[in-house]
Parts: structure tokens; C-alpha cells; sequence
């Protein structure tokens, strides 16, 4: 079954989940609170996102001045953090894991065309990391033969 949006049974998904983790060091309420923090390497100006709420970080995140390789590393950023993510939380991947072999798509009416789709137009970079995770995850139970 394909997931059109990350809401309802599949609100998991999105990054405003409430899911602490931990990202180079410090500990973030959420996956967008991790994912805006690291827009700069500065460790003063990541610290607030640690007590920050999802949106919060995300209007916070917009103020930033962006450190030089973010156009290059930010799709790895947001990997990266994904996989914390549902490696801290196994019942999140394992949530993940059964939507398979659906298409995870990041629907959305607030115009967010890159990491997901609205009105039908989008590049959906956060639904094709989540899908790379889960078949990440897929692979790795088959190989090491603790699928069922």
C-alpha cells in the first residue's frame, strides 16, 4: 500500500514526530530539530534546538546563516539523521519496514516541493530517504536471515 502522506497511522514518518535523539553530540526532541541544527556548525547556535518544538525548530531553522556545504550535504544530513532515528526507536522501523514495498510520498499543501509532493509536483527527497532506510533495513534482516 502506498502512504500518500505522513499523517494519521503513518504521522511516524514525519520528521515532528516526537522521537529524541541523539546527533553529533547533542540531544534533539525530533528529527527536524536535528536536521535544522545542523544547517550551521556552530555549537552555540545548535544548542537551542535541543528543548526546540518541531515547528519551532523548523521557523528557527529558516534564520540561520547556513554553513558553506549545506547545498552539498544536506540530503546525507537528513540520512543520517533518519537512520538514528528509527535505529534508536526499532518499533518505528519496524513500522517502516511494513510498508513495503509501498511508495512513501510526502504529501503536503504547504508548498514543500523538495522533500515532498504538493498538488501533485515535488522531487519527495524525505519519502525516497525513508525508502532507502527501509530497504536498507530489509536487506540487512535478509543477509543476516532474521527476516520471516
Amino acid at each position: 500500500m502506498n502512504v500518500e502522506e505522513f499523517d494519521g497511522e503513518y504521522r511516524f514518518l514525519s520528521n515532528f514526530w516526537p522521537a529524541p535523539l541523539e546527533y553529533e553530540g547533542l540531544t534533539y526532541p525530533s528529527s527536524e530539530a536535528a536536521y535544522q541544527a545542523a544547517k550551521t556548525l556552530d555549537p552555540a547556535l545548535r544548542l537551542p534546538f535541543t528543548t526546540m518544538t518541531p515547528g519551532k525548530a523548523k521557523r528557527s531553522g529558516k534564520n540561520l546563516l547556513l554553513r558553506e556545504d549545506w547545498k552539498e550535504v544536506s540530503l546525507q544530513v537528513m540520512h543520517d539523521i533518519l537512520v538514528i532515528k528509527f535505529h534508536t526507536y526499532p518499533e518505528l522501523m519496524e513500522l517502516l519496514c511494513a510498508t513495503y514495498p509501498g511508495t512513501l510520498t510526502e504529501g503536503n499543501t504547504w508548498g514543500d516541493t523538495f522533500w515532498g509532493v504538493c498538488k501533485g509536483v515535488g522531487e519527495n527527497h524525505l519519502g525516497k530517504t525513508l525508502m532507502a532506510i527501509r530497504d536498507e533495513a530489509i536487506k540487512e534482516r535478509i543477509t543476516s536471515g532474521m527476516f520471516d
